[in-house]
């Protein structure tokens, strides 16, 4: 498989529904990336927990997850489980956002999920980001929303070990639940490894991707 990455990422935009789900879902290929990268810019906008001690778990996680960034976070605080009734406000973060950053790569939710939180800023990342590179990450969860990804990222095992150490460490809130297990963590990352010739890996949903010999000339 020949890799489709650009070969020098300056910027990357990391969004989420609620905090932690970009360290669950994509933790190694962050970590992968700002390694990779020295001094890339990273943007962080999270919808929900801003009102609480759930946003300094995510600012601290976040900040582990991204070694020599420059990063940024946002944690806004609008209720959780009710995203799909304030698609202004999320809309309109977006767009605030989309004023100050051009990223290379984003990764958000994917749109098939069926948590209306992570459905709902899902369809809203490209009615505001129209020409970016997005990958949808997965999430294990209670619903039965999995769906075969087609996009991999190859994780070391010491990456892994790093980033479940991380998930940890920085959201003890999150302890109790029964779908927080390094073993359910590390066992999808084993599917998602082997169906790309890697020991672990991350797996991400594409939507769009435009091929050609230079820049596009419009944009739809």
């Amino acid at each position: 498989m020949r890799s489709l990455l650009p070969e020098r990422c300056a910027h990357l935009l990391l969004l989420g529904a609620h905090c932690d789900d970009i360290a669950i879902s994509a933790g190694g290929t962050v970590l992968e990336l700002c390694r990779a990268n020295p001094g890339l810019r990273v943007t962080a906008l999270v919808c929900t927990g801003g009102d609480g001690s759930r946003a300094v778990e995510e600012r601290a996680a976040l900040a582990a997850c991204c070694p020599g960034a420059k990063l940024e976070t946002t944690v806004l605080d609008l209720p959780d489980t009710l995203l799909p009734s304030y698609w202004e406000e999320v809309k309109a973060a977006l767009r605030e956002v989309r004023q100050d950053v051009d990223p290379d790569i984003i990764l958000a939710p994917a749109v098939h999920d069926a948590h209306q939180d992570h459905r709902t800023l899902a369809e809203l990342v490209p009615t505001v980001f129209r020409d970016h590179l997005t990958l949808g990450y997965e999430i294990l969860k209670w619903e039965s929303d999995l769906l075969q990804p087609s996009v991999f990222f190859p994780v070391p095992a010491e990456v892994l070990t790093e980033k479940l150490d991380l998930l940890f460490e920085y959201y003890p809130s999150q302890l109790d639940k029964p779908w927080f297990d390094r073993e359910v963590f590390a066992g999808l990352a084993r599917v998602r490894g082997v169906q790309c010739q890697s020991r672990y890996a991350e797996a991400f949903h594409l939507t769009k991707l435009t091929l050609g010999p230079g820049p596009a000339t419009e944009s739809c």
